[in-house]
């Protein structure tokens, strides 16, 4: 059987016509509720200018737009389906022998390749825009100290210590830190130096520590070996992997990583010690957003393809609608499943998608092939 190009073509341009227009629409209510937030927020905030939340609330416009894709795949798709249906062209087209499975081919090679440009072109532009207005909404409507006003401003980092032979791993734990565009300065400075085999072998305390361009500089620091008397005070250079911006982008939302920068900086998290769940988590969800497009384009199909002359179309649209809500909540609970650690990064950001694309081919199976 030939495949139907033109049929497959104009069924797809009516689809993402569709979904580009619900994304537009889902995407501006989205982001005047969050501008009206912002104005709210900003009330007390005498810096705050109407200016400052207008371009925070547009430097997080792209992240809305990814985080609203799915949902305007699903209703954008329904729309769609539902008026080629109400208009009888799918209805002619498989009359004509075309089945569902051909004509719908194109729709979700349109909605994944909707997700992977969403993936590989929009996160990098969106994480930079998002890092910008996190740091604008620091600035001028949070009264916290920062990212790392964290645990009563004590800061905890694990790094490699290549001074050691064989490289062995360094821990340092300051009681507060003060950070500044090119350094980061931390009172109480406690530094316990481990072989690669996790045993003890050096303490250093500091006063006063500053993290600057490649290394430590530990100030009247005195140092405690096994089996040696503790040491002169003196200056100590310690070399390091750490830049100011990584340890504050360790405390920032995965939000603000584009695709492509997630892998170096969840191995460098693993590296120093910190926790890398939610980035984990986040680089396999933005993985897996192309598929859950394409899921979000057959979910859409599934309950929207049925004729009028059966009846209950909107019944079968409400629960097309109810079933992309429930897929939703359902890779919610996955997602604080991943971030507690109770199931992998991996499960939590895919298993949603599968699980819907399995009820959505199920769906078609039935009213395909009866």
């Amino acid at each position: 059987m030939l495949f139907a190009w033109t049929l497959s073509f104009y069924i797809a341009r009516v689809f993402v016509l569709a979904v580009l227009a619900m994304l537009a629409a889902l995407s501006a209510l989205v982001a005047l509720f969050d501008f009206i937030e912002l104005l709210r927020r900003s009330v007390t905030k005498p810096d705050a200018t109407f200016g400052i939340v207008s371009e925070i609330a547009a430097m997080r416009l792209p992240w809305v737009a990814m985080q609203i894709l799915p949902f305007a795949v699903l209703l954008g798709g329904i729309i769609a389906f539902w008026r080629l249906t109400r208009s009888s062209e799918l209805v002619v087209a498989r009359a004509a022998g075309v089945s569902a499975w051909q004509f719908l081919s194109a729709p979700v090679i349109c909605a994944i390749a909707l997700g992977a440009i969403a993936t590989a072109g929009i996160s990098p532009i969106s994480a930079v825009m998002r890092a910008r207005a996190e740091v604008m909404e620091d600035n001028y409507l949070r009264t916290g100290g920062g990212p790392l006003a964290l645990n009563g401003g004590q800061l905890w980092l694990r790094q490699a210590d290549r001074t050691l032979d064989p490289q062995g791993v360094a821990i340092v734990h300051a009681r507060a830190v003060e950070a500044h565009e090119v350094e980061i300065f931390a009172r109480d400075v406690t530094v316990f130096r481990l072989d690669n085999s996790d045993r003890l072998l050096q303490r250093i305390d500091a006063p006063n520590a500053v993290l600057g361009d490649g290394e430590w500089a530990f100030f009247d620091a005195r140092t405690v070996t096994a089996g040696h008397l503790p040491s002169a005070t003196a200056r100590l250079n310690f070399p390091t992997d750490l830049t100011v911006s990584r340890v504050q982008e360790s405390f920032s939302p995965p939000d603000t990583f584009s695709v492509w920068a997630l892998p170096g900086f969840i191995a460098l998290l693993d590296r120093s010690g910190f926790s890398s769940i939610r980035h984990r988590l986040h680089f396999q969800a933005l993985l897996a957003l192309p598929l859950l497009a394409g899921t979000m384009c057959l979910l859409a199909a599934a309950f929207s393809m049925r004729p009028q002359r059966r009846g209950g179309v909107a019944q079968m649209i409400g629960s097309g609608v109810a079933a992309g809500f429930s897929l939703f909540l359902i890779s919610k609970l996955a997602e604080e499943f991943g971030q507690s650690g109770a199931v992998p990064p991996s499960l939590a950001a895919w298993a949603p998608a599968a699980a819907g694309l399995m009820l959505s081919v199920a769906l078609l199976l039935h009213l395909e092939d009866g």
